[in-house]
């Protein structure tokens, strides 16, 4: 007679690596993202993210890192770690392009990062464009925002937010690790955020 402890865990187990692939195409569809634009950011080659969306084949650690990686999201958030209830954010950095991504929200909606770009002597912008929406705040440090034909350079303190269709680079002015908070969302979701002036 099979053990009632083994079988439901077994049970739960095949439960959590079932909902791995669902969660894998909502995360997808969510960030608007292509398979073929997946498999370019990842390395890994489309039918074997198509397949493991689908359920059928096994999520591994070297499939998940870059998974997780490309949407900055804790790995717990591709696997459906359980949640304790507890309302504190236990933040896990990612390293991507130089620049640590500190993730203060869960995935969906705008994504809410605390960014660190150290200084790269004699680094040229390379902007870039994708789908959405940013709102950034300069927390110490100096920013320097390439934007279109643009080049600004923001203080702590300072605030901008732009439609990420325009081409547009972030980089440390000067020798000094810049620290910011970084709004995300799909196109037409903007924070609305206005100050008032006296």
């Amino acid at each position: 007679m099979p053990d009632r402890h083994a079988v439901r865990v077994a049970t739960e187990k095949r439960a959590v690596l079932d909902a791995v692939g669902p969660r894998l195409r909502d995360l997808r569809h969510r960030r608007r993202m292509t398979i073929a634009e997946l498999a370019e950011r990842t390395g890994i080659n489309e039918s074997t993210l198509s397949r493991l969306e689908g359920g059928n084949r096994k999520p591994t650690l070297e499939l998940l890192l870059p998974l997780a990686e490309v949407y900055a999201v804790p790995l717990d958030d591709l696997v459906g770690a359980p949640r304790t209830g507890d309302p504190r954010i236990h933040p896990r950095p990612v390293t991507r392009d130089g620049m640590t991504f500190i993730p203060l929200s869960q995935p969906g909606g705008v994504q809410a990062h605390k960014l660190l770009i150290p200084p790269r002597p004699g680094g040229e912008p390379r902007p870039a464009t994708h789908e959405g929406f940013e709102w950034l705040y300069v927390i110490a440090g100096r920013l320097r925002l390439v934007l279109g034909d643009q080049s600004l350079v923001l203080k702590p303190g300072e605030a901008a937010e732009f439609d990420t269709h325009v081409p547009h680079w972030l980089g440390a002015e000067g020798d000094r690790t810049v620290e910011l908070l970084v709004l995300f969302g799909h196109q037409g979701e903007r924070a609305h955020l206005k100050a008032r002036t006296s």
